[in-house]
């Protein structure tokens, strides 16, 4: 296992293209839903079962918060922001397991789950207002502000991503230290905090996409 985290974990090649362990992660949590979910829902009822109801009731969960933020109708978004909320909730508590790596705490996939946020900010935007007027509010209030309008949309990103990063990160290595030092019965109670520090963390960033995608619909304004 590679002991930087902002270099590849590299664990075979595919060809010249190096394949890392926060990518093999995330192709297990794909499968892993692309298997579970069809099978869960394959006979849904109006008197649904256990595994239809938590499921319902995690969804509109997710689309009351997104409702409230979003100041309209979420279901045009829940497939982006739905998504990612649970993606990053099995990430982030992949540190539970035994041998297992969150893809979270490797830069690579907080800044390419940020830069799909910032890309898809804008497509909502352009979609929702036109876009010219989207366009336009780069010059608001004042043309002269051009630059450090399109400066703040990058710091956002960037800050979106490091913060992410940073706390899944440090999660890693304290628990590696704990084991380092007491062996694996003193870090049971720090996993269950990870547990929560992982769903959290899940939730901020979901919630913040949300906020960014809100303002360039032009949800703040309404």
């Amino acid at each position: 296992m590679n002991a930087n985290p902002l270099l590849p974990d590299t664990l075979f090649h595919l060809g010249p293209v190096p394949i890392g362990r926060a990518v093999v992660t995330t192709w297990v949590i794909m499968a892993a839903l692309a298997l579970f979910l069809p099978w869960a829902l394959r006979n849904p009822s109006m008197k649904p079962g256990a595994v239809q109801a938590v499921l319902e009731i995690v969804v509109t969960t997710i689309a009351r918060q997104l409702r409230e933020i979003l100041g309209r109708d979420p279901w045009p978004f829940m497939p982006l922001l739905g998504s990612l909320f649970i993606y990053l909730c099995l990430a982030n508590l992949a540190a539970v397991f035994p041998g297992a790596s969150p893809p979270t705490g490797h830069i690579e996939t907080p800044a390419a789950l940020a830069l799909v946020v910032f890309l898809s900010v804008h497509v909502f935007g352009i979609s929702s207002r036109g876009a010219r007027r989207y366009l336009r509010h780069y010059l608001e209030p004042s043309p002269l502000l051009l630059p450090l309008n399109v400066l703040s949309e990058l710091t956002r990103t960037f800050s979106l991503m490091i913060r992410l990063f940073g706390n899944m990160m440090s999660h890693e290595f304290v628990i590696a230290i704990l084991v380092f030092l007491a062996g694996f019965l003193l870090p049971v109670p720090f996993l269950l905090l990870g547990i929560m520090i992982g769903i959290i963390q899940a939730y901020i960033f979901t919630v913040l996409s949300a906020v960014y995608i809100a303002a360039a619909v032009g949800a703040v304004e309404a």
